[in-house]
């Protein structure tokens, strides 16, 4: 069960937990890492994991690069998003807006600075548990696992509501490393079949 009702032991630990993470974000300008995803498929019974590095500039330009098999970069720059299928030799480019991606990372650059006017929070023990106070893109719940040391979030589950779940870990996080503009620009092998896809 993702959700439950705080004890009044547990608030102030829940409202520090909160306030940590806002004020992370209050003094973020960039940050960029490495992570771990798990995709669970609950009626396929089927779990991928995949591996990558990650790019975040607010106010709102992201880069995920998946690595491996299948390899593909997922890119937000501003006002559009394009996912780049490498192996595929294909990329998908479509207007941004954050409702509609909500089952990828992208609650790291929109949800997080200002939680609770986007959510509704319980939890304990360095564990938030998130609920959408308006409809975000299916999702039911996020979970969000506090770190002791540096930057608070090390991990975070996205539910859906089919039980579908994203999890994602955090690893080797650097905070403001001054990440240029170009590194969220568009730059495509030749080749490459890009498909508009429209709302």
């Amino acid at each position: 069960m993702l959700a439950f009702v705080i004890s009044p032991a547990h608030g102030d630990e829940t409202d520090d937990a909160v306030s940590r993470v806002q004020k992370a974000y209050e003094g973020l300008r960039d940050m960029k890492g490495t992570f771990v995803q798990k995709n669970t498929v609950k009626d396929l019974n089927k779990a991928d994991t995949y591996t990558g590095e990650f790019f975040i500039k607010r106010p709102l330009k992201m880069k995920w690069a998946y690595k491996g098999k299948a390899a593909q970069d997922l890119l937000i720059n501003n006002d559009t998003v394009l996912i780049y299928k490498k192996g595929d030799n294909q990329a998908y480019r479509s207007p941004f807006n954050k409702d509609s991606y909500g089952q990828t990372p992208v609650v790291l650059l929109t949800g997080m600075g200002n939680i609770r006017d986007e959510f509704t929070v319980t939890g304990k023990d360095n564990i938030l548990h998130l609920k959408p106070k308006k409809t975000m893109a299916g999702i039911v719940s996020i979970t969000v696992f506090i770190s002791e040391t540096g930057f608070p979030i090390k991990a975070f589950t996205i539910q859906d509501g089919r039980s579908n779940t994203v999890e994602i870990q955090l690893n080797n996080v650097t905070i403001n490393p001054g990440l240029k503009d170009s590194l969220f620009d568009v730059n495509l092998p030749k080749g490459v079949n890009v498909y508009e896809q429209r709302p």
